[in-house]
């Protein structure tokens, strides 16, 4: 019987977010094209015979919640009770990818939890029927567990895998304190008030870019609904998006509900030459460089 399992998953970037008008649910339809990037949290899974679900972070991770309101911890619980599962387990979480960053920090530990417990009991699940378990917890969490690149649309967590073709080299902006996504909406709401919103679509350019391995067109192709309201949330960041492009990227955004920023570069040299002069301009104090697209959550190690 396996009694540890260690899972990496990777963090995402959205290469367009189309947000349509706000729904009598109080939700928003999306259309958006998902690329799962190597910049991973590690989470350590192990089988206990005491009940109940025990979370652990590393140190450097004080705003993480360690209790029932973090992600894992809902994914674990939501597992043993659709499989009737004993025991419990302990959660350890290695985290890379930033709190609050617009890059599915939390969506991707419940993706990474979901994997690990159905490889720790043995419960052969498909990665549709863990795409499903993980639509319960939040629109991003099935992209966490597929990886590559992918459309999403609903609420952005009724997946599509789209074809692409060839490798991209993405330099990172990380800012030191992170957006609510709720308000990031709620702003994109506010300065949208009175106009006339469409509906979501899916970027045709942006497709052809995909499909074509193009990086030039795939960086002038680059949207996000949100990134209006992020940047009047945080005006820093419009600071930060014309630094990139002023040293040359070829396409810039904010990822998501942000704060994170996504900068393309032509190849991997440049996205080198584009972190230090990042680093150097002042703007921005955290810059990594990353590749996309990778898979989702996989177990790496098991014992």
């Amino acid at each position: 019987m396996l009694e540890r399992a260690v899972i990496r998953v990777p963090g995402k970037i959205n290469l367009q977010l189309s947000v349509g008008p706000l729904q009598s649910d109080g939700y928003h339809g999306l259309a958006t094209i998902f690329q799962a990037v190597s910049l991973y949290d590690e989470l350590t899974i192990s089988r206990s015979d005491e009940e109940g679900i025990r979370i652990a972070a590393d140190g450097r991770n004080e705003f993480l919640p360690l209790n029932q309101e973090n992600l894992a911890y809902k994914a674990a619980a939501l597992m043993f009770k659709e499989f009737e599962l004993e025991g419990g387990v302990d959660i350890s979480i290695r985290k890379e990818i930033p709190i609050s960053g617009g890059m599915a920090g939390g969506s991707a530990n419940a993706g990474a939890t979901i994997v690990g417990i159905d490889y720790l009991f043995s419960l052969g699940m498909k990665r549709d029927a863990m795409e499903r378990i993980g639509s319960k917890l939040g629109a991003d969490v099935p992209f966490t567990i597929s990886g590559g690149t992918a459309i999403g649309t609903g609420h952005g967590d009724q997946i599509t895998p789209v074809l692409a073709r060839g490798n991209y080299n993405w330099v990172l902006a990380l800012s030191s304190s992170g957006l609510s996504t709720p308000a990031v909406y709620k702003e994109c709401d506010r300065l949208r008030e009175g106009l006339e919103v469409s509906q979501p679509h899916v970027s045709d350019k942006l497709m052809q870019a995909l499909s074509a391995g193009d990086a030039k067109a795939l960086g002038a192709a680059l949207s996000n609904d949100l990134q209006p309201a992020a940047c009047s949330l945080k005006p820093a960041l419009r600071l930060i998006l014309d630094v990139g492009m002023d040293y040359g990227a070829l396409g810039g955004l904010v990822s998501g509900s942000g704060p994170t920023v996504a900068f393309l570069a032509e190849n991997e040299e440049h996205a080198l030459d584009l972190v230090v002069a990042l680093t150097s301009s002042g703007v921005i104090g955290n810059v990594v460089r990353v590749s996309g697209p990778v898979p989702g959550a996989r177990v790496i190690e098991s014992a």
